[in-house]
C-alpha cells in the first residue's frame, strides 16, 4: 500500500477542509484564479466565446468544489428515472484516468477500464444508456448524437464546461464537507467561488448539515455487498463487530469509511487519491481479514477474482418529495424547451 499516496490525499483534506494557516499563503492564487474563472465565465455568457448547441436539451450534473460529492450516483439515479418517463438519455462524463489513445471513446459494459477510465464504465453498466467519454464535452456530444436519436443529454461532472450549452444544471454538494473553507484553488476546494450556486437550477445535497435556499436532500443507501472472487452477496450487517480493510480511490474516502463505521464494522481505512489505479499489491495485508471496496473501485479489480474483495453497492436516495421535486422541474423545463425548439 502506498503511504506516500495516502499522505498527500490527507495533507489537501486537512489544507481545504480545516484551518490551516497555509491557505493563506496561497490566498493571492486563489484570488487570481477566481478572477481568471470569473472572466471565462462571462466570455461564454457574453457570446465573447462560443458555445455548441447540441440541438437536444442538455442536463449538466457537477460540482463548484473538487472532489467527490455524489455526481456520478445521481448521474444513474437521473438517467434511470428519465428512461422509465420514456426519455433516450445518453451519458457524457470525461473518461479520467482513461488511457485511450483518441477520445471521444464510445462506452460499453465490456469496455476496457484501461481505456475508458472508472466512472465511465460504472455508467455504462449502471445505466444501460448509450455512453461516451472524454475530456472535449463538445466532441464527445456529436459522437454520442451520431448512431442513434436522443431525447436528452446528461453530462457528468461538466458544470465547468461551457463550451457546451446546456439547458439546465444541477450542482450537488457534500453535506458534510460543505464547501470547505471558502476559498478557490489552490488555497480551497473551490473551482468557482461559492456565488456560482445562486445560478443552478437545482441544488442536490448529498447528506450532512449543509443548507442553501432552494436545496434538495438526497443521500447514500448502501444496496448490497457482493465478493468479486465468487459472485456471492452478504448484508453489510453480516461483517458487524469484525474488522475489514476499507480502500477507497475516489473523490471523497472517508464518506465510504464512516458508513462502514455506521454499520458497526472494525474499519482499517485506506484512502488512495481519486481514481487511483489499483493493483494486487494494493490489497496486500499481514491478516485474513476482508477488504471492503467502492463500487468504482470494483470495475479496477475484477480482474483479481480475489474472494478477499468485497464491493460495497450504493444508491442515491432521496428524501421523501425531494426527487419527485426534481423530476417535476425537469419535466416542466424540457417540456418547455422541446416547444421552443
Amino acid at each position: 500500500m502506498s503511504g506516500f499516496r495516502e499522505t498527500v490525499t490527507r495533507a489537501s483534506t486537512a489544507l481545504w477542509y480545516g484551518a490551516h494557516p497555509a491557505r493563506w499563503l496561497l490566498w493571492p492564487v486563489a484570488m487570481a484564479f477566481s478572477a481568471l474563472v470569473a472572466v471565462r465565465r462571462l466570455g461564454f455568457r457574453q457570446g465573447w466565446l462560443r458555445s455548441f448547441d447540441a440541438g437536444v436539451p442538455v442536463i449538466v450534473v457537477g460540482n463548484i468544489t473538487v472532489g467527490g460529492t455524489g455526481k456520478t450516483p445521481l448521474v444513474i439515479w437521473l438517467a434511470m428515472r428519465l428512461r422509465e418517463r420514456g426519455y433516450r438519455v445518453g451519458i457524457l462524463c470525461s473518461g479520467y484516468g482513461g488511457k485511450a489513445q483518441r477520445w471521444p471513446q464510445p462506452v460499453a459494459k465490456s469496455s476496457d477500464v484501461g481505456k475508458v477510465g472508472d466512472e465511465a464504465l460504472l455508467l455504462a453498466r449502471r445505466t444501460l444508456c448509450p455512453v461516451v467519454a472524454g475530456p472535449d464535452r463538445v466532441a464527445g456530444a456529436k459522437l454520442l448524437l451520431g448512431p442513434a436519436p436522443l431525447d436528452v443529454i446528461v453530462a457528468d461532472d461538466g458544470l465547468q464546461h461551457y463550451r457546451l450549452r446546456r439547458s439546465f444544471e444541477i450542482a450537488v454538494v457534500d453535506g458534510t464537507r460543505g464547501l470547505g473553507n471558502g476559498l478557490c484553488l489552490p488555497a480551497g476546494p473551490l473551482r468557482e467561488p461559492p456565488s456560482r450556486l445562486n445560478d443552478v437550477d437545482a441544488i442536490v445535497v448529498n447528506s450532512g448539515e449543509f443548507g442553501h435556499r432552494g436545496m434538495l436532500r438526497a443521500k447514500l443507501r448502501i444496496a448490497r455487498v457482493y465478493n468479486l472472487g465468487s459472485g456471492a452477496e452478504k448484508r453489510l450487517a453480516d461483517f458487524a463487530g469484525r474488522q475489514v480493510h476499507a480502500v477507497a480511490a475516489i473523490g471523497n474516502p472517508d464518506r465510504f469509511f464512516d458508513a462502514l463505521e455506521a454499520e458497526k464494522l472494525g474499519v482499517e481505512a485506506h484512502a488512495l487519491p481519486d481514481h487511483a489505479e489499483l493493483s494486487e499489491s494494493d490489497f496486500e495485508f499481514d491478516d485474513d481479514h476482508p477488504i471492503l471496496i467502492t463500487e468504482k473501485d470494483a470495475v479496477k479489480c475484477e480482474r483479481f477474482k480475489s474472494d478477499r474483495l468485497w464491493c460495497v453497492v450504493t444508491d442515491l436516495e432521496f428524501l421523501p418529495g425531494n426527487g419527485e421535486r426534481l423530476l417535476q422541474i425537469l419535466d416542466r423545463s424540457l417540456q418547455l424547451q422541446s416547444e421552443n425548439r
